[in-house]
């Protein structure tokens, strides 16, 4: 390719055609894509991005609102559409100019069968209240599976679900459910006033896009221990560190409180993350699975929540799963190389003597 494309869709149509998660349109590099997490050019011999390049691709596409905050803030996050799709889409002013970034979201909701998940996630999704919590770093498919939760109660109940979400990836139409989708930023302020202001549309699933600060996770406990179901991320790794994370953000005297009721209202804590595949034909996910048990609920109160990998180990039987034995059973298969799957393990050493290294 000789010229440089003169506007974003454009390149989002090179990134989906190369099959990528995600497109970069950076000033002094290649357009570049992430396709199965590595960063590659978007086409072979790519030149590199000028400040004013990216500056007039900025211009083509924003609308007077993004433009306006963007300039106010230096940066701004919204759900772009074209007639090719949807992208999570973030513009952002830095030293060298304005950089773009996007991420591609799969039009098509993917059931939980249809991912290939575990069977006993569909049992979180059975629930009248609580607290499910799905956590992972930055694109390890938090949003896919929340998705997928989602639509499985949609499927196969008759309820109200509202989603709060920044921004709105997913369009999720309404089937035996009414769905209620809002987006953080263009219908609220924030996932906290969004939150509060759900409590009283009369919902029976609530699900938060991001828990990150004290308000927001405050008043997610408070409603799953109310008569609602809520669905929540978190960017956390494992099990225990969810845990941590969810209790240290509450100031210190009112720890032992919401221990308590964490311990009575959690259901369920997925953690993921995407690995290579050792073939190169895409990722694959491992998976973390703690099901709430009264073994369970007895560390949270205690905080005692280093022994949760002892427990997920013994509670096999009833669907948990450690995140090292997901590794370890995906490179038993042969679906991920020896170096990703001790990278990829808590345990290095003990994930060395397994795989013979």
């Amino acid at each position: 390719m000789s010229d440089i494309p003169k506007h974003v869709d454009e390149y989002l149509n090179l990134g989906k055609s190369a099959g990528a998660s995600d497109v970069h349109l950076s000033v002094s590099s290649p357009p570049t894509c992430r396709r199965y997490g590595q960063l590659l050019p978007l086409w072979q011999d790519a030149p590199l991005l000028k400040a004013e390049d990216t500056e007039a691709l900025v211009a083509g596409f924003l609308d007077e609102q993004q433009s306006e905050q963007l300039k106010r803030r230096g940066d701004v996050d919204f759900a772009y559409s074209n007639t090719m799709g949807r992208y999570r889409t973030s513009v952002v002013r830095q030293r060298l100019g304005l950089d773009l970034a996007f991420r591609i979201i799969n039009s098509e909701i993917l059931t939980l069968d249809q991912l290939g998940m575990p069977p006993q996630l569909k049992l979180l999704t059975q629930y009248q209240n609580g607290l499910v919590l799905v956590t992972g770093p930055i694109g390890s498919g938090k949003t896919t599976t929340l998705a997928a939760l989602v639509q499985e109660i949609n499927l196969h109940r008759n309820d109200h679900i509202i989603t709060l979400e920044e921004p709105i990836e997913y369009l999720i139409p309404s089937a035996g459910c009414q769905v209620t989708q809002r987006e953080v930023h263009t219908h609220t302020k924030s996932f906290a006033a969004a939150l509060r202001g759900a409590l009283r549309e009369d919902p029976d699933v609530i699900m938060v896009g991001e828990m990150r600060d004290l308000e927001t996770i405050q008043l997610a406990i408070s409603a799953s221990e109310t008569g609602h179901l809520v669905l929540g991320t978190l960017h956390t790794s494992n099990s225990s560190r969810t845990l941590d994370r969810l209790l240290d953000v509450f100031p210190p005297d009112q720890r032992d409180q919401i221990r308590v009721m964490v311990s009575e209202s959690l259901r369920g804590i997925i953690s993921q993350q995407l690995i290579p595949r050792a073939d190169g034909n895409g990722r694959a996910v491992a998976m973390e699975i703690l099901m709430n048990s009264p073994a369970v609920a007895n560390v949270i109160r205690e905080s005692k929540t280093f022994m949760l990998p002892g427990i997920i180990q013994t509670g096999k039987k009833t669907g948990m799963v450690l995140m090292d034995d997901s590794v370890a059973e995906l490179y038993s298969q042969g679906i991920i190389t020896t170096q990703e799957a001790v990278y990829r393990a808590e345990n290095k050493p003990q994930m060395r003597t397994l795989c013979g290294v």
